[in-house]
């Protein structure tokens, strides 16, 4: 419980930072193109976050199962993997590091999956 809750309120800090760098420091720098996809990063940066400080909640009551902690190292590897590369990829132009981010987007959707089996198992 406590290491997702620590995840979570960490990750949602650093997206707060990332996300007003983005909209002052970068909004002149990048391309529209570029800057679009550096606030998708934070988008889903943002949402899994959030969702580690449910998993952090829900499994210090309701879901008291070790799904939990799996679901939600598989939300925080999503938040690097894709969020990461599409921070990377919009700051450095290198379009290849865009491969990266369908595994972090395989990440969150198996995150889900967990969890979903886990309220399942009770």
């Amino acid at each position: 419980m406590e290491t997702l809750l620590l995840l979570g309120s960490l990750n949602l800090a650093v997206v707060i930072m990332l996300g007003a760098f983005g909209a002052h420091a970068l909004k002149k720098k990048l391309t529209s193109e570029m800057l679009d996809i550096y606030q998708t990063g934070v988008h889903y940066h943002i949402a899994h976050g959030l969702g580690l400080l449910l998993l952090g909640v829900l499994a210090g009551g309701v879901l008291q199962s070790g799904l939990v902690l799996t679901a939600g190292w598989l939300l925080f590897a999503g938040i690097i993997l894709f969020s990461g590369s599409l921070y990377a990829l919009a700051l450095t132009g290198v379009k290849r590091l865009g491969a990266i981010t369908p595994l972090g987007g395989l990440c969150f959707i198996a995150g889900w999956i967990v969890l979903a089996l886990a309220v399942i198992q009770g």
